[in-house]
């Protein structure tokens, strides 16, 4: 719940900005937390779902933005094929062990509709993983993550570090945007 004044505009506008077609789009936050993005989506009229896998998460997330939130374990994820225009995992993916993200990858790859585009926001570094404060965190470099992707079948539109304005030593977030493509 701390991240509930983060500004994350500029990643909703990353996701938007390659989405095809006509509004609104169907989006999935993955790992919506309390709901904070729901609520922008569904403002700027999309169709939005989100997906966390702690309860307390879920009943926040649809208690405070009125939408169909799925309460799913990011390794135990049952999504519908062919279903989303875009995903927004904004600060999530970091939470998938890497001996698991290519299974992962691969199960938000079929989710989209054929050219959709997957958002991704999560801290980076020397491709160390392992458990922080009760929580695992897999910290990739821009290397490791486009094999990652790219593997999945998807294609690079895009990438920046956060927050903007600052050295690069102060950017801890690596935000990029990818394309399904056929596979």
């Amino acid at each position: 719940m701390g991240t509930r004044d983060h500004d994350v505009s500029q990643n909703i506008a990353a996701l938007l900005r390659h989405l095809r077609g006509q509004m609104p789009f169907t989006i999935l936050d993955f790992g919506c937390g309390p709901g904070r993005d729901l609520k922008t989506f569904t403002g700027l009229g999309h169709l939005v779902i989100g997906l966390d896998g702690t309860r307390s998460f879920v009943d926040m997330a649809r208690a405070d933005s009125g939408c169909m939130v799925w309460q799913q374990d990011f390794l135990q994820l049952d999504l519908p094929a062919g279903y989303f225009d875009g995903i927004f995992a904004n600060a999530s993916l970091f939470h998938v062990p890497t001996r698991e993200l290519p299974r992962v990858l691969r199960q938000l790859h079929a989710t989209l509709k054929p050219q959709g585009v997957l958002f991704c926001s999560n801290p980076h570094g020397d491709n160390q993983e392992g458990w922080q404060d009760g929580r695992y965190a897999a910290f990739h470099d821009l290397a490791a993550w486009r094999r990652q992707l790219s593997a999945a079948g998807f294609s690079e539109l895009e990438h920046y570090y956060r927050p903007t304005g600052v050295p690069r030593a102060q950017q801890p977030w690596l935000a990029s945007v990818w394309r399904q493509v056929a596979g």
